[in-house]
């Protein structure tokens, strides 16, 4: 958690794990820089550590909450040095740390514990003032996750809690709740909450009755009618997407469609290495890597619908993705709302 090279996501949620643990096992630190662009893990820690290390009756005296932007370096200093009025420790917690230049850190007080929320940006590692940090207490790095890291993460967390999940309720809710990870640990909260006594592996059927996301109305499956070209099947989703346009948004529509036929396109282009240069087809798994699929168990589609969109038709495709993007943020539509725009899309897609 301290000196590394450059850390991806998978660290953060590895490190936020380890945190957790030493919170449960009261090892605390003296000062912690909780550093980054991803604020989840940030606010996740800094409530963990304000509610564990004081006991309820000795906050009101002894846990002091500051924001950097209302506060001065001096003005924490101060606070970091003075004795907790019962008790054997204080907490100080600085939100909007990045504000702040100059802070307390040379010569810890053994009975302060620092909280730094540093959101939006990491520390600079030349400082002193991080450097103080990094050999005297703790610094935390929150990377937000790109797109493809959520699946991983979220099979992960699920597993951690005693649960399995079956890889369409994990596109389902990747789908649905995106890259947001404090909504969706919020809504996976509820979800366990509510799971049967004794449910040991969350279904689509699950998250359609829990959290209220319909497991036959969604983009994943608006995209496999599609890898299908199952026009009937796809005019059905276009319809209830029309009927709910606030739920399914074109915008998002048109991006897990675009990263669809980027998949297709990349399945064909490992085809084609096979047949004109003998490089052997990768694996499932490894396919899966690439494509950046939350499972190998979704490449049966797009081997599948490799076969069915050929390039020079993904081609097609993607300039009419291009073109109805650009008439989802209003030019060029003419009078057509967003469900007309997407039964249009799809048409012209089945037609290729």
């Amino acid at each position: 958690m301290a000196k590394s090279s450059k850390k991806t996501f998978r660290d953060s949620a590895a490190d936020f794990e380890a945190l957790n643990r030493g919170i449960d096992s009261r090892k605390f630190a003296p000062i912690y820089l909780l550093m980054g662009d991803e604020p989840y893990f940030i606010d996740a820690l800094t409530a963990r550590l304000t509610e564990e290390i004081l006991p309820p009756e000795e906050r009101t005296f002894n846990q002091t909450v500051v924001y950097g932007k209302d506060t001065e370096a001096g003005a924490v200093i101060n606070l970091c040095r003075q004795m907790p009025m019962t008790g054997s420790f204080q907490v100080v917690v600085v939100r909007e740390a990045q504000q702040l230049r100059k802070l307390y850190a040379a010569a810890p007080s053994p009975s302060t514990i620092l909280v730094l929320c540093h959101k939006e940006k990491n520390m600079d590692k030349r400082w002193q003032l991080y450097k103080q940090i990094e050999s005297r207490g703790t610094v935390f790095e929150s990377v937000r996750p790109r797109d493809y890291e959520i699946a991983g993460w979220l099979t992960d967390y699920i597993r951690g809690r005693g649960c399995t999940i079956d890889p369409k309720s994990v596109a389902m809710l990747t789908d649905f709740l995106g890259a947001d990870i404090a909504k969706i640990t919020n809504e996976l909260g509820k979800l366990l909450t509510y799971l049967p006594e004794g449910t040991k592996r969350i279904t689509a059927e699950h998250i359609e009755q829990n959290i209220g996301i319909s497991k036959d109305y969604n983009n994943f499956e608006l995209t496999k009618a599609l890898s299908e070209r199952n026009m009937p099947r796809a005019m059905r989703i276009a319809d209830h997407f029309a009927r709910n346009p606030k739920e399914y948004p074109l915008l998002l529509t048109i991006s897990a469609m675009f990263t669809h036929f980027q998949r297709i396109f990349i399945v064909n282009y490992q085809k084609w290495l096979s047949r004109r240069k003998g490089t052997p087809m990768p694996q499932d798994a490894e396919l899966a890597r690439m494509l950046k699929l939350p499972s190998p168990f979704f490449v049966k589609e797009y081997q599948q619908a490799a076969t069915l969109y050929p390039n020079n038709k993904v081609f097609a495709v993607m300039g009419l993705l291009r073109e109805y993007d650009l008439k989802s943020k209003g030019m060029n539509a003419g009078q057509a709302d967003n469900g007309e725009l997407l039964r249009e899309l799809l048409l012209k897609i089945l037609m290729i």
